[in-house]
């Protein structure tokens, strides 16, 4: 009796008689009902080699909403890198602002409609935009190493686009009511994708 199928590292055989020396695949056995079989002397098993890999680190918690928080949803769109920037915020499809920066660039205008967010709304926010430079760098507390190190990053080099970031953080501190959280962008969010539309039209006219 011969296996459909040839033998193969791994497989589950047992003996193909009592008196024979071959093997046959378990299941063979099972399904033809063959008598006199036995099960192969028993080994151990040996698990797969480990991979070593690197600490994995767990994702950070997002920020808390304050209570009673708004939730703002902020854009920023440049046509080249750099090239004619534009950015916008919307809360819903009637209150939202706009703007442009000529040149700018995709980082600017990320950084640029949360300004423009977080300088316009009174009351607790929570500005939610598909930027992780503009969210972890509120999740993070990067901005608390860059004052302490006098606005240099911990590569000590200078802060990239300090004159936004620097009002910026100002008033997140001095507000204390603010949150950041993060969207993906492009994903099918009505109000990411508001905000993405009014972000691209405002790079194309001149404010």
């Amino acid at each position: 009796m011969r296996c459909a199928e040839p033998i193969r590292a791994g497989d589950e055989i047992v003996g193909a008689s009592s008196k024979a020396t071959g093997w046959v695949h378990a299941v063979c056995r099972t399904e033809l009902a063959l008598p006199g079989l036995t099960t192969p002397p028993s080994t151990p098993s040996r698990a797969p080699a480990a991979k070593t890999a690197g600490k994995v680190r767990a994702p950070k918690p997002a920020m808390v909403a304050p209570e009673g928080a708004t939730f703002v949803y902020t854009d920023g769109a440049c046509s080249g890198n750099p090239g004619p920037g534009g950015w916008a915020w919307a809360i819903d499809r009637d209150r939202f602002a706009s703007g442009s920066e000529r040149p700018s660039t995709n980082q600017r205008m990320e950084i640029r409609a949360a300004l423009e967010a977080v300088t316009a709304l009174p009351g607790p926010l929570v500005v939610v935009s598909d930027s992780t430079y503009v969210v972890n760098c509120f999740r993070d507390r990067w901005w608390d190493g860059w004052l302490k190190r006098g606005w240099t990053t911990s590569a000590k080099k200078p802060v990239a686009n300090r004159d936004l970031w620097e009002p910026l953080v100002l008033a997140v501190k001095e507000r204390g009511d603010v949150a950041f959280h993060w969207v993906k962008g492009h994903s099918g969010h009505e109000m990411n994708d508001l905000v993405d539309e009014l972000a691209v039209a405002a790079s194309h006219r001149r404010d």
